[in-house]
């Protein structure tokens, strides 16, 4: 029997169904998917080794599954969506649509077991972090179901829904503010005469293993800073530098930013 239906294969989509079939958490049987696209649909299957369609949407495809994961693009969700609300009323509905709301989504479908779930990009590798609001209709083992679909491709939590723009503006942006300081990291090194392949390398490589330390060690950044920076060395000539620069500021404020733009969006 399947158990959950994607509409949308795009490459969130593939990420999350190759995240549940590589952990075993669903056999590739147990899902199925749809997509306008037809290269979409079979990249979909190809990388998933899970069923995929295009073409006409076929209703009755969609009886017998439980849950559904929306993977579209939020200016298109209506369009995909119109006309299906007897058969989504009765199912999970799971929404990685980026800004729309739960009341929105509510409207869409007629479901009152909605979830709501921010992702972001690193899911695409393994690596992701997802957050979810919940309308309080979905069952404790729906609850459980969403926790197993994201923790296949990272790690997972749940918030209330209001906090779901803060989490846009860091998680979800944040990578691209992460690559940019990856990006500066390697440009300082090419500066000093470094090979451009291995400056990457070196930057990519000290990032991701900062941020190991930090997870690993669940001590504080600073704690982590100061065991590195040695009194009048060079990491310490270089954290002035940092702080000339204001990058701690610009950093938050990219964030603050980001949920600012979320929460327009939301709006629009």
């Amino acid at each position: 029997m399947k158990q959950l239906f994607f509409i949308g294969a795009g490459k969130m989509a593939t990420a999350i169904a190759a995240g549940l079939v590589r952990t075993g958490a669903f056999t590739p049987e147990e899902l199925l998917a749809y997509d306008i696209s037809e290269k979409a649909a079979a990249k979909f299957t190809e990388n998933t080794g899970v069923a995929c369609r295009s073409g006409e949407f076929r209703e009755e495809e969609l009886e017998n599954v439980p849950a559904v994961l929306l993977a579209v693009k939020p200016q298109y969700l209506a369009d995909a969506l119109n006309g299906l609300k007897s058969i989504l009323e009765s199912k999970l509905i799971i929404s990685i649509a980026a800004g729309i709301s739960l009341a929105r989504l509510y409207d869409l479908t007629d479901s009152a077991r909605i979830v709501r779930v921010m992702p972001n990009t690193p899911a695409l590798i393994g690596q992701g972090c997802a957050v979810a609001a919940l309308t309080d209709e979905v069952t404790a083992p729906e609850r459980e179901l969403v926790r197993r679909i994201f923790s296949s491709v990272g790690s997972f939590a749940e918030l209330e829904e209001k906090q779901l723009d803060a989490v846009t503006g860091l998680a979800g942006s944040g990578p691209a503010y992460v690559f940019e300081f990856i990006r500066a990291l390697a440009d300082g090194g090419v500066a000093e005469g470094l090979p451009r392949d291995l400056a990457l390398e070196l930057a990519a490589r000290t990032v991701a293993g900062a941020a190991a330390m930090v997870t690993a060690t669940g001590q504080h950044p600073a704690v982590l800073c100061d065991q590195v920076n040695s009194p009048a060395g060079t990491t310490s000539r270089g954290l002035e530098k940092l702080s000339e620069g204001g990058l701690h500021a610009a950093v938050m404020a990219a964030v603050r930013a980001a949920t600012a733009r979320s929460t327009e969006l939301g709006q629009a």
